[in-house]
């Protein structure tokens, strides 16, 4: 996946480079804290293009897509992380629980994409990391 160059004022540089340090789950609540701190909404976005090519040997592989594949015996659990991680409606998590197996996020850093793995795991889902 080709990373697009953004242009980063002077003035926002510290930010921004503190925001792509923090992992899925802080990031979640950042967005969390903004909208209840300044009354505003954030839609949740799919990460656009399309998903990486597969890597071509003894080249690390640098971004993951991560699929839900079973929402498990403990779906009400699984359905709460998928909401509060994933930033989206009840009835959106819990159609995309209950339509596993599904893309969930592509495109995602490693160290992030095992975070949300390790979250659903853990309410008892099953998460592949592709």
């Amino acid at each position: 996946m080709d990373e697009v160059k953004v242009e980063v004022p002077a003035k926002f540089k510290d930010i921004v480079e503190s925001i792509e340090k923090m992992s899925v789950l802080d990031l979640n609540e950042l967005v969390k804290l903004f909208e209840k701190k300044f009354g505003v909404s954030a839609a949740a976005v799919a990460v656009a293009g399309p998903a990486a090519a597969a890597a071509d040997a003894g080249e690390e592989k640098t971004a993951f897509n991560v699929e839900l594949t079973d929402g498990g015996a403990q779906k009400i659990a699984v359905i709460k992380v998928v909401k509060e991680v994933m930033g989206l409606g009840l009835k959106e998590a819990k159609d995309m629980v209950d339509g596993a197996p599904i893309m969930m996020k592509e495109g995602m850093k490693k160290e992030e994409a095992e975070a949300l793995k390790k979250a659903i795991e853990a309410a008892g889902g099953k998460v592949t990391l592709k």
